[in-house]
């Protein structure tokens, strides 16, 4: 029968210091206990296995590593030093970004220090020192991180010029709200904000942030729009306009897509695994699908297989021949 452990003080939130629970009376043999993980030194998570084991699907999955991160991120921050910030690909799971297949939750924090100051050394830690100008900080839930220009301009050694652009679409993009109203004061950051980060004085593997910032376009919603929209640059498609509202003769908005071949009447849609998985959003593309045809629109829906192996770009070639388009027809 599984060991019972002793109730922690209810005022005890977790992750928590460990001298901050003896300092409650937590006794430090029930501080060893078998339900709380040292992730680092002198800090405690309490472990919820059920929690974890909840999560299943694409997106579930990616909302778990994201948990996973903040949780010892937080973990940390209980023992950081007050100049320490999280930064790197830690800083990009904080601000949401798209995340590599294979990114690892437990992998050691980008934790950065300014110079002078010493770079953090601990188990569980990747601390580095850096310059002020070139890591500019903010306030994440509580959570002192590296802006998203400087999160994004620090990656520049770490990503592929690919997952740079990807990254970088993900930071200038204009939310909308629930009513399709786009939001500019809500987006992470500017094409402008991004460059001057790159251009910074020292700026390390500045070729490459200026290669891939070259690419970056204001519009793409999700990672899986971005590959496509590289793929599709690459292949020599037309250009595509992103991020588009369709309106009726009467002014009524009746869709925002994701791509818009203008010329050829053609809308490219790209659909994450949620537009299966969801019975609601189902039927409301399924609805858009069609009014979007009674205005004389051709949907081409490329799917995330599509897209990962390599074909949605023939898919589209084609249907934009179908409509006029005279380029190549690839192979």
């Amino acid at each position: 029968m599984p060991r019972r452990h002793a109730p922690l003080p209810s005022t005890l939130s977790t992750p928590f210091a460990y001298a901050e629970a003896r300092a409650m009376g937590v006794t430090a043999g029930r501080l060893r206990g078998s339900d709380l993980e040292r992730p680092f030194h002198a800090t405690r998570i309490l472990t919820d296995p059920a929690t974890r084991s909840a999560f299943a699907g694409p997106q579930a999955i990616d909302a778990r590593v994201r948990a996973r991160v903040l949780e010892r991120a937080r973990a940390y921050s209980r023992v950081m030093s007050r100049r320490g910030f999280f930064t790197g690909m830690t800083a990009a799971a904080l601000l949401g970004c798209p995340l590599p297949d294979g990114f690892d939750p437990d992998a050691d924090l980008s934790v950065g220090t300014v110079h002078p100051h010493r770079a953090a050394r601990a188990r569980g830690v990747a601390g580095f020192q850096t310059r002020e100008h070139l890591a500019h900080v903010m306030d994440v839930g509580g959570l002192r991180v590296t802006t998203p220009a400087s999160t994004w301009a620090m990656l520049g050694g770490e990503l592929s010029e690919r997952w740079l652009v990807i990254m970088g679409d993900h930071f200038v993009r204009v939310p909308r709200d629930h009513r399709g109203r786009a939001m500019p004061n809500a987006r992470l950051a500017t094409p402008a904000q991004l460059e001057a980060a790159a251009l910074a004085p020292g700026r390390r593997h500045r070729k490459a942030l200026v290669r891939a910032l070259t690419s970056v376009r204001v519009g793409s919603a999700s990672r899986l729009e971005t590959e496509y929209r590289l793929d599709a640059e690459a292949a020599r498609l037309p250009h595509m306009d992103l991020d588009v509202e369709v309106r009726g003769a009467d002014g009524a908005l009746i869709a925002i897509v994701d791509g818009m071949h203008r010329a050829f009447d053609l809308i490219v849609e790209v659909e994450g695994d949620h537009h299966r998985t969801d019975r609601a959003q189902w039927n409301r593309d399924i609805d858009r699908t069609a009014a979007l045809a009674a205005q004389g629109w051709e949907v081409v829906r490329l799917t995330s297989r599509r897209i990962r192996d390599g074909s949605a770009t023939s898919v589209v070639r084609s249907a934009l021949h179908r409509h006029g388009w005279s380029g190549p027809r690839g192979h």
